[in-house]
């Protein structure tokens, strides 16, 4: 064969070594997953603007997040899966410090002492987002090098890295945070082919678990727990969130009033309308078509990111996949199951959709590291 004849059949499009690189596949983006994740932006952003009673201010703050988020994001997705691998356990072990620090020298608010303030400036952080990521990236590293289905001592030494930093976050206290990364490790085991033995077992040790957890509950979450089960105990006091929240759910029918005609929050009716309840104003606003409409694109998120997590080319990659990818599921189940009733309030907000800081940017950096898992596959597995 000439050497015209070689060039010519390794440039042709049928040649198995060929491969045409997209400009997402460049800079290691994966375009359906950042086109779901653009849509859900916009959504959020639309309803933050009513939800704030038309503020501005709190629009260009939100986007000043999302845009760090979406920084932070295509930063994560540059680097490989296997620099990941090799940092967990450091990564664990400087969140580790932080929950200290946050516990030792952390600042006040609201009754709750959960963040760390950066020397020098005024911005400040939760070290316990940033562990929403680094538990299922540690859980991923410790099960990946160890034989599948995980024996009983692998699962005793998983249980044991889930619950240091889950018990370090509880002490804070925000107990939400703390349930949804202890969520987000047991997924991991989960994935990783857990006996439906240990499964049963775990469950077994919940009920003794929650008692010992009531009895060490600040009486303000003892009370959001009393509240989730009788509401109309005290709809004037604690169930006054829950009763607005129903009730702008509710008044918006299958339609809804239409975007900013909604009442409950627009009178302050309904509280934290712009962070952990917005999606009541959705629901008054824009009514169950609105609600079936987000949850169509939450649910083309989550579909997306499991196609990731089965096509990914190792146990670390498909673990911590699929780890980012139903943790976000539970996120969007808790918040709306809070708003709706069917769970206590523990003050977890929604996805891309609630005003705040830390909590996009985490999420945005746990979806550069799907983006990396997928767009750092070899083109044949080894």
């Amino acid at each position: 064969m000439s050497r015209y004849d070689f060039q010519h059949q390794l440039g042709s499009s049928h040649s198995p070594v060929t491969r045409r690189i997209s400009l997402m596949q460049a800079i290691h983006l994966d375009a359906p997953l950042m086109g779901g994740l653009l849509v859900l932006v916009c959504v959020g952003l639309f309803v933050l603007y009513s939800a704030s009673g038309q503020s501005m201010d709190t629009l260009m703050r939100q986007l000043v997040r999302i845009t760090a988020g979406f920084a932070a994001m295509m930063v994560m997705a540059f680097i490989p899966p296997r620099s990941y691998k090799r940092w967990t356990p450091w990564l664990f072990g400087i969140g580790l410090i932080l929950l200290v620090g946050v516990l030792v020298t952390g600042t006040q608010a609201k009754g709750a002492q959960r963040w760390l303030a950066i020397p020098g400036t005024s911005v400040r952080f939760q070290p316990s987002e940033i562990m929403k990521v680094i538990v299922p990236m540690m859980l991923a590293w410790y099960l990946a090098e160890r034989a599948l289905p995980p024996g009983w001592k692998p699962v005793l030494l998983s249980v044991i890295l889930i619950m240091v930093p889950t018990l370090l976050i509880a002490k804070q206290p925000d107990l939400g945070t703390s349930l949804l990364i202890a969520s987000s490790g047991l997924i991991v085991l989960f994935l990783a082919g857990l006996n439906w033995k240990y499964i049963a077992g775990l469950a077994a040790a919940a009920v003794p678990a929650g008692g010992g957890i009531w009895m060490v509950m600040h009486d303000y979450q003892r009370q959001r727990v009393l509240t989730f089960l009788d509401p109309e105990r005290d709809r004037w006091g604690a169930g006054w969130n829950i009763t607005q929240s129903k009730t702008a759910i509710g008044s918006g029918g299958w339609e809804g009033k239409g975007w900013l005609h909604g009442t409950q929050a627009h009178l302050d009716f309904l509280p934290e309308s712009s962070t952990d309840f917005i999606i009541a104003v959705l629901a008054e606003e824009f009514g169950l078509l609105g609600i079936c409409a987000l949850l169509m694109i939450y649910f083309a998120i989550v579909a997306r990111g499991m196609y990731i997590a089965m096509n990914a080319q190792d146990t670390y990659s498909r673990l911590l996949a699929g780890s980012i990818t139903l943790t976000f599921f539970v996120y969007v189940f808790v918040n709306i199951g809070m708003v709706s009733g069917i769970l206590p309030v523990v003050g977890v907000p929604l996805p891309m959709v609630s005003y705040g800081g830390t909590s996009i940017v985490t999420l945005m950096a746990s979806f550069g590291i799907l983006m990396s898992i997928h767009t750092h596959r070899k083109l044949v597995s080894t």
